[in-house]
Protein backbone atom coordinates (compact mmCIF):
# COMPACT_ATOMS: atom_id res chain seq x y z
CA UNK A 1 0.00 0.00 0.00
CA UNK A 2 3.16 2.38 0.94
CA UNK A 3 4.90 2.04 -2.63
CA UNK A 4 1.44 2.63 -4.41
CA UNK A 5 0.78 5.78 -2.27
CA UNK A 6 3.89 6.94 -3.43
CA UNK A 7 3.57 6.25 -6.42
CA UNK A 8 0.49 8.26 -6.73
CA UNK A 9 2.33 11.06 -5.04
CA UNK A 10 4.61 11.40 -7.47
CA UNK A 11 2.65 11.29 -10.19
CA UNK A 12 0.92 14.48 -8.49
CA UNK A 13 3.95 15.99 -7.38
CA UNK A 14 5.18 15.36 -11.95
CA UNK A 15 1.71 17.13 -13.02
CA UNK A 16 1.86 20.04 -10.49
CA UNK A 17 5.39 20.73 -11.26
CA UNK A 18 4.22 20.84 -15.50
CA UNK A 19 1.43 22.76 -14.26
CA UNK A 20 3.70 26.08 -13.59
CA UNK A 21 3.08 29.31 -15.89
CA UNK A 22 -0.27 27.50 -17.32
CA UNK A 23 -2.58 26.88 -14.78
CA UNK A 24 -2.70 28.09 -11.31
CA UNK A 25 -4.04 25.39 -9.03
CA UNK A 26 -6.21 25.55 -6.06
CA UNK A 27 -7.64 22.79 -5.18
CA UNK A 28 -6.57 18.87 -6.57
CA UNK A 29 -8.53 15.35 -6.49
CA UNK A 30 -7.24 12.20 -7.45
CA UNK A 31 -9.82 9.35 -8.67
CA UNK A 32 -10.07 6.07 -10.76
CA UNK A 33 -7.02 7.21 -12.08
CA UNK A 34 -7.84 10.59 -13.40
CA UNK A 35 -6.07 14.04 -11.63
CA UNK A 36 -8.58 16.69 -11.70
CA UNK A 37 -7.29 20.04 -11.22
CA UNK A 38 -9.76 23.15 -9.79
CA UNK A 39 -7.79 26.61 -10.33
CA UNK A 40 -7.28 29.32 -12.95
CA UNK A 41 -6.05 29.39 -16.60
CA UNK A 42 -3.22 30.99 -16.63
CA UNK A 43 -2.91 31.35 -20.45
CA UNK A 44 -4.75 31.25 -23.83
CA UNK A 45 -6.77 27.98 -23.67
CA UNK A 46 -5.39 26.56 -27.07
CA UNK A 47 -2.07 27.49 -26.26
CA UNK A 48 -2.53 26.18 -22.97
CA UNK A 49 -3.58 22.40 -24.12
CA UNK A 50 -1.17 22.53 -26.31
CA UNK A 51 1.72 23.38 -24.17
CA UNK A 52 0.53 20.79 -21.51
CA UNK A 53 0.18 18.31 -24.38
CA UNK A 54 4.08 18.50 -25.49
CA UNK A 55 4.77 18.60 -21.17
CA UNK A 56 2.58 15.51 -20.65
CA UNK A 57 1.93 13.68 -23.72
CA UNK A 58 5.52 11.49 -23.67
CA UNK A 59 4.45 10.37 -20.58
CA UNK A 60 1.21 9.05 -20.99
CA UNK A 61 -1.10 11.68 -19.99
CA UNK A 62 -3.31 14.51 -21.75
CA UNK A 63 -4.67 17.22 -20.12
CA UNK A 64 -9.11 17.87 -21.05
CA UNK A 65 -9.75 21.60 -20.31
CA UNK A 66 -13.67 21.59 -19.42
CA UNK A 67 -13.44 24.93 -18.42
CA UNK A 68 -11.32 27.42 -17.60
CA UNK A 69 -11.28 26.65 -13.83
CA UNK A 70 -11.92 22.79 -14.52
CA UNK A 71 -8.76 20.79 -16.01
CA UNK A 72 -8.51 17.28 -15.71
CA UNK A 73 -5.64 15.04 -16.51
CA UNK A 74 -6.35 11.39 -18.47
CA UNK A 75 -3.73 9.12 -18.23
CA UNK A 76 -3.46 6.84 -21.34
CA UNK A 77 -2.18 3.21 -20.46
CA UNK A 78 1.04 2.60 -22.36
CA UNK A 79 0.47 0.10 -25.54
CA UNK A 80 2.16 -2.00 -27.90
CA UNK A 81 1.14 -0.63 -31.32
CA UNK A 82 -0.24 -3.51 -33.26
CA UNK A 83 1.73 -3.06 -36.73
CA UNK A 84 -0.05 -4.55 -39.82
CA UNK A 85 1.09 -2.23 -42.80
CA UNK A 86 -1.35 -1.40 -45.14
CA UNK A 87 -2.39 -5.07 -45.71
CA UNK A 88 -5.57 -5.23 -44.35
CA UNK A 89 -6.84 -2.06 -45.78
CA UNK A 90 -5.64 -3.41 -49.42
CA UNK A 91 -7.55 -7.01 -48.60
CA UNK A 92 -10.59 -5.52 -47.21
CA UNK A 93 -10.67 -2.87 -50.42
CA UNK A 94 -10.46 -5.89 -52.61
CA UNK A 95 -12.79 -7.55 -50.96
CA UNK A 96 -15.54 -5.04 -50.83
CA UNK A 97 -14.77 -4.72 -54.62
CA UNK A 98 -15.43 -8.23 -55.46
CA UNK A 99 -18.93 -8.04 -53.50
CA UNK A 100 -19.60 -4.43 -54.44
CA UNK A 101 -18.99 -5.86 -58.78
CA UNK A 102 -20.96 -9.10 -58.02
CA UNK A 103 -24.37 -7.02 -56.63
CA UNK A 104 -23.29 -4.53 -59.59
CA UNK A 105 -23.61 -7.18 -62.11
CA UNK A 106 -26.75 -9.12 -60.16
CA UNK A 107 -28.23 -5.86 -60.73
CA UNK A 108 -28.08 -5.53 -64.24
CA UNK A 109 -29.28 -8.84 -64.90
CA UNK A 110 -26.29 -10.63 -64.87
CA UNK A 111 -25.66 -14.56 -63.79
CA UNK A 112 -21.81 -14.60 -62.69
CA UNK A 113 -22.36 -18.42 -61.77
CA UNK A 114 -24.01 -18.86 -65.25
CA UNK A 115 -21.17 -16.34 -67.29
CA UNK A 116 -18.22 -14.95 -64.88
CA UNK A 117 -17.53 -12.90 -68.09
CA UNK A 118 -20.94 -11.08 -66.94
CA UNK A 119 -19.21 -9.75 -64.05
CA UNK A 120 -17.89 -7.27 -65.79
CA UNK A 121 -20.94 -5.50 -65.81
CA UNK A 122 -20.89 -4.92 -62.48
CA UNK A 123 -17.64 -2.37 -62.52
CA UNK A 124 -19.52 1.10 -63.29
CA UNK A 125 -21.35 0.79 -60.04
CA UNK A 126 -18.76 -0.63 -58.07
CA UNK A 127 -16.35 1.86 -58.77
CA UNK A 128 -18.78 4.77 -58.52
CA UNK A 129 -19.52 3.43 -55.31
CA UNK A 130 -16.32 3.05 -53.42
CA UNK A 131 -15.14 5.76 -55.24
CA UNK A 132 -17.73 8.40 -53.20
CA UNK A 133 -17.02 5.91 -50.04
CA UNK A 134 -12.87 6.33 -50.51
CA UNK A 135 -12.98 10.00 -51.08
CA UNK A 136 -15.37 10.50 -48.32
CA UNK A 137 -12.68 8.16 -45.86
CA UNK A 138 -9.71 10.37 -47.35
CA UNK A 139 -11.25 13.36 -46.67
CA UNK A 140 -11.49 12.38 -42.49
CA UNK A 141 -8.04 11.20 -43.04
CA UNK A 142 -6.48 14.07 -44.68
CA UNK A 143 -7.95 16.55 -42.43
CA UNK A 144 -6.59 14.54 -39.24
CA UNK A 145 -3.22 14.78 -40.50
CA UNK A 146 -3.71 18.08 -41.60
CA UNK A 147 -4.39 18.80 -37.36
CA UNK A 148 -1.53 16.45 -35.91
CA UNK A 149 -4.21 13.56 -35.40
CA UNK A 150 -3.23 9.77 -35.48
CA UNK A 151 -5.58 8.29 -37.89
CA UNK A 152 -5.62 4.59 -39.88
CA UNK A 153 -5.92 4.71 -43.43
CA UNK A 154 -9.77 3.48 -44.08
CA UNK A 155 -11.49 -0.09 -43.83
CA UNK A 156 -13.61 -0.79 -46.42
CA UNK A 157 -16.58 -3.32 -44.99
CA UNK A 158 -17.70 -6.04 -47.54
CA UNK A 159 -21.15 -7.64 -47.62
CA UNK A 160 -22.42 -9.99 -50.03
CA UNK A 161 -25.86 -9.07 -49.84
CA UNK A 162 -27.56 -5.36 -50.14
CA UNK A 163 -25.36 -2.85 -51.34
CA UNK A 164 -22.18 -5.57 -51.69
CA UNK A 165 -20.75 -3.08 -48.72
CA UNK A 166 -21.29 -1.78 -45.47
CA UNK A 167 -19.69 1.49 -45.65
CA UNK A 168 -16.17 2.05 -44.46
CA UNK A 169 -14.30 4.05 -41.78
CA UNK A 170 -10.95 5.30 -40.28
CA UNK A 171 -9.85 5.28 -36.60
CA UNK A 172 -8.64 8.22 -34.81
CA UNK A 173 -5.81 6.73 -33.09
CA UNK A 174 -5.51 9.99 -30.43
CA UNK A 175 -7.12 12.70 -28.82
CA UNK A 176 -8.41 15.53 -31.16
CA UNK A 177 -7.02 18.98 -30.00
CA UNK A 178 -10.03 21.31 -30.05
CA UNK A 179 -13.62 22.44 -31.25
CA UNK A 180 -12.10 23.64 -34.78
CA UNK A 181 -10.19 20.80 -35.49
CA UNK A 182 -13.71 18.13 -34.45
CA UNK A 183 -15.79 20.26 -36.45
CA UNK A 184 -13.15 20.08 -39.94
CA UNK A 185 -12.45 16.46 -39.16
CA UNK A 186 -15.89 15.77 -39.35
CA UNK A 187 -17.61 17.78 -42.43
CA UNK A 188 -14.29 17.30 -44.58
CA UNK A 189 -15.72 13.64 -45.26
CA UNK A 190 -19.09 14.35 -46.11
CA UNK A 191 -18.15 17.35 -48.40
CA UNK A 192 -15.16 15.33 -49.80
CA UNK A 193 -17.84 12.17 -50.77
CA UNK A 194 -20.04 14.72 -52.39
CA UNK A 195 -17.74 16.18 -54.63
CA UNK A 196 -17.56 12.48 -56.46
CA UNK A 197 -20.92 11.46 -55.72
CA UNK A 198 -23.08 14.24 -57.39
CA UNK A 199 -21.09 14.40 -60.71
CA UNK A 200 -21.67 10.66 -60.56
CA UNK A 201 -25.52 11.48 -60.52
CA UNK A 202 -25.38 14.21 -63.25
CA UNK A 203 -22.96 11.58 -65.33
CA UNK A 204 -25.77 8.41 -64.55
CA UNK A 205 -28.46 10.16 -65.10
CA UNK A 206 -27.39 11.35 -68.44
CA UNK A 207 -26.89 7.64 -69.30
CA UNK A 208 -30.09 6.79 -67.39
CA UNK A 209 -33.47 5.23 -69.32
CA UNK A 210 -36.89 7.11 -69.53
CA UNK A 211 -39.63 4.35 -69.24
CA UNK A 212 -43.26 4.77 -68.07
CA UNK A 213 -43.96 3.52 -64.92
CA UNK A 214 -45.31 0.37 -64.85
CA UNK A 215 -43.64 -0.97 -67.90
CA UNK A 216 -43.30 -4.38 -68.19
CA UNK A 217 -40.01 -6.24 -67.48
CA UNK A 218 -38.45 -3.47 -65.52
CA UNK A 219 -38.64 -4.85 -61.95
CA UNK A 220 -36.30 -3.27 -58.91
CA UNK A 221 -36.52 -1.09 -56.10
CA UNK A 222 -38.59 2.44 -56.41
CA UNK A 223 -36.18 4.91 -54.48
CA UNK A 224 -36.99 7.82 -52.41
CA UNK A 225 -35.99 11.14 -54.15
CA UNK A 226 -33.96 13.38 -51.81
CA UNK A 227 -34.78 17.01 -52.63
CA UNK A 228 -30.76 17.61 -53.86
CA UNK A 229 -31.48 14.30 -56.29
CA UNK A 230 -34.48 15.99 -57.82
CA UNK A 231 -32.79 18.85 -58.41
CA UNK A 232 -29.85 17.37 -60.45
CA UNK A 233 -32.70 14.91 -62.44
CA UNK A 234 -34.40 18.14 -63.14
CA UNK A 235 -31.25 20.16 -64.03
CA UNK A 236 -30.41 17.06 -65.89
CA UNK A 237 -33.54 15.48 -67.67
CA UNK A 238 -35.62 18.65 -67.10
CA UNK A 239 -39.35 17.57 -66.24
CA UNK A 240 -40.27 13.87 -66.08
CA UNK A 241 -43.53 13.30 -68.58
CA UNK A 242 -46.30 12.15 -66.26
CA UNK A 243 -46.66 8.75 -65.99
CA UNK A 244 -42.81 8.64 -66.84
CA UNK A 245 -40.20 7.11 -64.38
CA UNK A 246 -36.34 7.14 -64.92
CA UNK A 247 -34.36 3.42 -65.17
CA UNK A 248 -31.19 4.28 -62.92
CA UNK A 249 -28.08 3.92 -64.69
CA UNK A 250 -25.51 1.75 -61.84
CA UNK A 251 -23.67 5.31 -61.54
CA UNK A 252 -26.81 7.13 -60.84
CA UNK A 253 -27.64 4.37 -58.36
CA UNK A 254 -24.27 4.13 -57.01
CA UNK A 255 -24.42 8.36 -56.44
CA UNK A 256 -27.90 7.95 -55.08
CA UNK A 257 -26.57 5.87 -52.91
CA UNK A 258 -23.51 8.26 -52.17
CA UNK A 259 -26.21 11.04 -50.66
CA UNK A 260 -28.10 8.24 -48.65
CA UNK A 261 -24.78 7.74 -47.08
CA UNK A 262 -24.09 11.02 -46.55
CA UNK A 263 -27.19 11.18 -44.82
CA UNK A 264 -26.71 9.01 -42.23
CA UNK A 265 -23.19 10.19 -41.64
CA UNK A 266 -24.64 13.46 -41.17
CA UNK A 267 -26.98 12.34 -38.11
CA UNK A 268 -26.02 14.42 -35.46
CA UNK A 269 -25.50 11.69 -32.97
CA UNK A 270 -22.74 9.80 -31.11
CA UNK A 271 -19.81 9.56 -33.21
CA UNK A 272 -20.97 10.14 -36.21
CA UNK A 273 -19.75 13.09 -38.40
CA UNK A 274 -22.86 14.71 -37.58
CA UNK A 275 -22.17 13.74 -34.24
CA UNK A 276 -18.69 15.51 -34.49
CA UNK A 277 -20.11 18.58 -35.88
CA UNK A 278 -23.06 18.99 -33.66
CA UNK A 279 -20.61 18.73 -30.40
CA UNK A 280 -18.52 21.01 -32.22
CA UNK A 281 -21.25 23.91 -32.52
CA UNK A 282 -23.07 23.07 -28.84
CA UNK A 283 -20.56 21.29 -27.32
CA UNK A 284 -21.82 19.68 -23.83
CA UNK A 285 -25.43 19.99 -25.14
CA UNK A 286 -25.14 17.45 -27.70
CA UNK A 287 -26.95 14.86 -26.79
CA UNK A 288 -30.06 16.25 -26.17
CA UNK A 289 -29.65 17.12 -30.25
CA UNK A 290 -28.72 13.27 -30.53
CA UNK A 291 -32.19 12.45 -28.18
CA UNK A 292 -33.81 14.76 -30.53
CA UNK A 293 -32.41 12.80 -33.49
CA UNK A 294 -33.14 9.92 -32.55
CA UNK A 295 -36.59 10.15 -31.65
CA UNK A 296 -37.40 11.76 -34.99
CA UNK A 297 -35.64 8.35 -36.61
CA UNK A 298 -38.11 6.08 -34.48
CA UNK A 299 -40.63 8.22 -36.06
CA UNK A 300 -39.85 7.82 -39.35
CA UNK A 301 -39.21 4.04 -39.18
CA UNK A 302 -42.81 4.14 -37.35
CA UNK A 303 -43.90 6.23 -40.44
CA UNK A 304 -42.25 5.65 -43.63
CA UNK A 305 -39.63 2.94 -43.46
CA UNK A 306 -38.66 0.08 -41.05
CA UNK A 307 -34.64 0.18 -41.78
CA UNK A 308 -34.76 3.67 -39.61
CA UNK A 309 -35.86 1.76 -36.96
CA UNK A 310 -32.76 -0.35 -37.46
CA UNK A 311 -30.61 2.59 -37.39
CA UNK A 312 -32.20 4.29 -34.20
CA UNK A 313 -31.28 0.37 -32.48
CA UNK A 314 -27.66 0.64 -33.62
CA UNK A 315 -27.34 4.52 -32.38
CA UNK A 316 -27.91 3.66 -29.09
CA UNK A 317 -25.94 0.30 -28.95
CA UNK A 318 -23.09 2.28 -30.35
CA UNK A 319 -23.78 5.05 -27.65
CA UNK A 320 -25.03 8.94 -28.04
CA UNK A 321 -22.07 10.17 -25.85
CA UNK A 322 -19.42 12.13 -27.72
CA UNK A 323 -16.08 12.57 -25.90
CA UNK A 324 -15.13 16.09 -25.42
CA UNK A 325 -11.56 17.41 -27.21
CA UNK A 326 -8.74 18.31 -25.16
CA UNK A 327 -9.56 22.03 -25.47
CA UNK A 328 -13.55 22.32 -24.82
CA UNK A 329 -13.52 25.65 -23.84
CA UNK A 330 -12.84 27.72 -27.19
CA UNK A 331 -15.53 27.93 -29.66
CA UNK A 332 -15.96 28.22 -33.13
CA UNK A 333 -15.52 30.71 -35.10
CA UNK A 334 -18.39 32.69 -36.95
CA UNK A 335 -17.61 31.17 -40.20
CA UNK A 336 -17.50 27.33 -39.14
CA UNK A 337 -20.87 28.11 -36.82
CA UNK A 338 -22.30 29.27 -40.21
CA UNK A 339 -21.26 25.84 -42.26
CA UNK A 340 -21.96 24.04 -39.32
CA UNK A 341 -25.75 24.97 -39.44
CA UNK A 342 -25.25 24.71 -43.62
CA UNK A 343 -24.57 21.31 -42.49
CA UNK A 344 -28.05 20.59 -41.29
CA UNK A 345 -29.66 22.38 -44.56
CA UNK A 346 -27.50 19.98 -46.06
CA UNK A 347 -29.22 16.72 -44.35
CA UNK A 348 -32.28 17.83 -44.94
CA UNK A 349 -31.47 17.65 -48.82
CA UNK A 350 -29.83 14.61 -48.74
CA UNK A 351 -32.31 12.65 -46.67
CA UNK A 352 -35.39 10.56 -47.68
CA UNK A 353 -38.10 9.70 -44.93
CA UNK A 354 -38.10 6.15 -47.22
CA UNK A 355 -35.32 5.61 -49.13
CA UNK A 356 -36.14 2.07 -50.49
CA UNK A 357 -39.39 0.35 -51.70
CA UNK A 358 -39.01 -3.24 -53.62
CA UNK A 359 -42.07 -2.86 -56.01
CA UNK A 360 -42.46 -3.31 -59.83
CA UNK A 361 -41.34 -0.12 -61.91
Amino acid sequence: MASWLNQEEDVLFFLEREMAGVFAISEKRLFDGIVRFQGKLLIDPGKAVAELTERLAPHGFYPLLRSEEDLTILRVPATRPLRTGPWVNIVLLLATLTTTVFVGAVNRGADPFANPWSLTQGFPFAITLLSILGVHELGHYFTARRYGITVTLPYFIPAPVGLGTFGAFIRMKSPVADRRALFDVGIAGPLAGLCVALPAIVVGLRWSELITAGSAGHAGIALGTPIMFSLLQWLTLGPIPEGGDVLLHPVAFAGWIGLFVTALNLLPIGQLDGGHIAYALVGRHHRKVAIFSLLVLIGMGIAYWPGWLFWASLSLILGLKHPPPLNDVTQLDGRRRLVGFASLLLLLSVITPSPFNFSES
